[in-house]
């Protein structure tokens, strides 16, 4: 069985053909900014021992574990820094 690849000058398609300009496409797009939103305060905490850690998850109402790094408090809920948007497809 020959297993040796053929590599001749032809060239391979590519598999999407990008536009010949980015910059004709966005032409007239209005501006977008994403302003970061960034916590009013951040604070360390370390525990002595797994009791005081699930004392503390307790507290905040939180599971939180060895691995957790962080977290936020009040807890937030899904998407809730991403902002209220949606994106449709209109016909």
């Amino acid at each position: 069985m020959n297993t040796t690849f053929d590599n001749s000058d032809e060239k391979q398609d590519a598999l999407f053909e990008a536009p010949p300009s980015w910059r004709e496409h966005w032409e007239g797009m209005p501006e977008f900014v994403q302003e970061r939103k960034r916590e009013f305060c951040k604070i360390v905490f370390r525990f002595r021992n797994q009791e005081d850690l699930d004392e503390f998850a307790k507290l905040i109402g939180q599971k939180l574990n060895q691995n957790s790094q962080a977290t936020w408090y009040p807890a937030l809920k899904k998407g809730e820094l991403q902002g209220n948007f949606k994106y449709v497809d209109e016909p």
